[in-house]
Formats: structure tokens, C-alpha cells, sequence
């Protein structure tokens, strides 16, 4: 009957401490939330998940050793048997130690949009946990992704872009060819005057093509952004201006063309075929 109330006791304080680690962990990301402060939700995610494994393990230790059996016995054969089970579960090792280092590395967060170009992954992070790691695409599909995959592909964090980059080919008709430089100059003033493109990041406009059916320059300047809807928004509003360049200079924008030359007819020759 003793063992039995000490196995109660113990698995009763052990429950009872993972449950105070998930409500503080609750109560400290709410609190911080609500004043605004700045937290990091996967280090706060990743303590409480170190210290739940602690408990339970030191509980099922202690369990043993109420039990009867000898924890020193049971670490020995540990020893023998952790090489046994690691070739049995190199895959669930490899993704555990995949989320290890996700943890220590840091190259993205919960909350963080990411991206791989070795493989077809794409959105943000929801969940980083010991084997997988939850990402809900654009789609609003969730993804999960084995936590040993990120060892062995790029992976790109958009989401800690310190600008963002508008890149644009614009054609002139070769007609305009005269006003060409008076366009690209007044496109460069309008962009250090523009209150969000970052005049400290690098600014080309320049004339650079003769194009098929037109005469093309090219912009290449940084949003002081990095919010998505917002640089589309700049972006949008720099392309109208451009426009706007362009027609007061006394050109039009080009779209591909075709000049057919027909030769006249020589006297003498054939007629039209009946």
C-alpha cells in the first residue's frame, strides 16, 4: 500500500509542477503581450519544454527507485541500451537534435516568414517543437516540416530584412530617345525626395537597353519598409510617379511593336498569282 501512495504522491507532484510551468508560461507571454513589450515567445517555449522534461524524468527516476529498483542499474543499462535504441530511432534523434539546434542557432522564430530555395517551403512559423516544426503556408495550409530537414537546406528569414528592394525595367519609345536623360533624372530627384525610399541604401537609375521595341532604364532603389502590403503600396505609388515623369517629359511608355516594309512591285515582274 505504501509504494502505491508514494507512486501517487510523486506522479501527483509531478503533474501538478507541469501544469504550473504551462500556466506560467501562459501568464508571462499574455502579460508581455498586453504591455506591449518586446518578447521572445521560443525561448520562453523552449525553457518550459526543458523543464517539463526535466521534471518527468527525474519523476520517473525517483518512481524506480520507490519501486525497488536500482536507479544506478537502470543508468548502466541506459548505457548499453541508448546505443540500441539510438539505431532504432535515429530519425526521431536526429529530429530531436534538429530542433535543438533550431533553438540554439536561432534562424527563425514563432511569428517569423520564411522560405527555403532547396525545397518547397514557404510560410509562417507557427509551432517549433521537439520532432516537427508547424508552418502555415500563404495558403493557410499547415505544413510540418521534421525539424532534421532544416540541418541540410538554406533556409531564408525575410521576416529580418532591413529593407526592401524595388526593381523595375520601364521602355520609352525609341521616338523619345531625346528625352531620355531628362526622364531618368527626374526620376532619380523624385526618388530622393519620396519621404519612404531609403536614400542611404544604393539608388541606380540608369539607361540601359536598346530593347526590340523600345528604349529601357532601369530602377533599383530600397523601401525604408519591410511590411509586405506597405511596399506594394510604396511601390505602387512610384511606378504612378514614373508614369507621370514620362508624360511630362513629352514621351510614352513603349509596348512591343512590329514594322512590316513592303517592297513595291518592279516593273516588268509577275502579276499576282490567280
Amino acid at each position: 500500500v505504501e509504494p502505491l501512495r508514494n507512486v501517487g504522491v510523486i506522479s501527483s507532484f509531478a503533474w501538478f509542477l507541469t501544469r504550473f510551468i504551462n500556466r506560467a508560461e501562459a501568464h508571462y507571454l499574455k502579460l508581455r503581450s498586453e504591455a506591449g513589450e518586446p518578447f521572445d515567445r521560443t525561448t520562453a517555449d523552449a525553457i518550459a519544454k526543458l523543464l517539463r522534461i526535466t521534471i518527468i524524468v527525474i519523476a520517473f527516476l525517483i518512481l524506480l527507485q520507490t519501486l525497488g529498483f536500482s536507479v544506478a542499474g537502470v543508468l548502466a543499462f541506459g548505457g548499453v541500451g541508448g546505443i540500441v535504441v539510438g539505431f532504432a530511432a535515429r530519425d526521431l534523434l536526429a529530429n530531436f537534435f534538429g530542433g535543438l539546434m533550431i533553438y540554439m542557432d536561432r534562424p527563425f522564430e514563432v511569428g517569423d516568414w520564411i522560405r527555403s530555395p532547396d525545397k518547397e517551403i514557404e510560410g509562417t512559423v507557427e509551432n517549433i517543437g521537439w520532432r516537427l516544426t508547424r508552418i502555415r503556408t500563404f495558403d493557410k495550409r499547415p505544413l510540418y516540416v521534421p525539424n532534421s530537414v532544416f540541418t541540410n537546406i538554406a533556409v531564408e528569414n525575410p521576416q529580418r530584412m532591413t529593407n526592401r528592394r524595388i526593381y523595375e525595367t520601364i521602355g520609352i519609345r525609341y521616338e523619345d530617345a531625346g528625352r531620355m536623360a531628362a526622364i531618368t533624372r527626374d526620376v532619380k530627384q523624385m526618388l530622393r525626395e519620396h519621404p519612404e525610399i531609403d536614400t542611404r541604401q544604393t539608388m541606380i537609375v540608369n539607361f540601359v537597353e536598346f530593347a526590340p521595341s523600345s528604349l529601357d532604364f532601369f530602377v533599383y532603389t530600397f523601401t525604408k519598409t519591410t511590411e509586405w502590403i506597405r511596399f506594394h503600396e510604396i511601390k505602387e505609388d512610384v511606378m504612378l510617379k514614373i508614369l507621370e515623369i514620362i508624360e511630362k517629359n513629352g514621351a510614352e511608355s513603349a509596348f512591343p511593336t512590329s514594322t512590316i516594309h513592303i517592297a513595291p512591285q518592279q516593273d516588268g515582274g509577275p502579276g499576282p498569282e490567280r
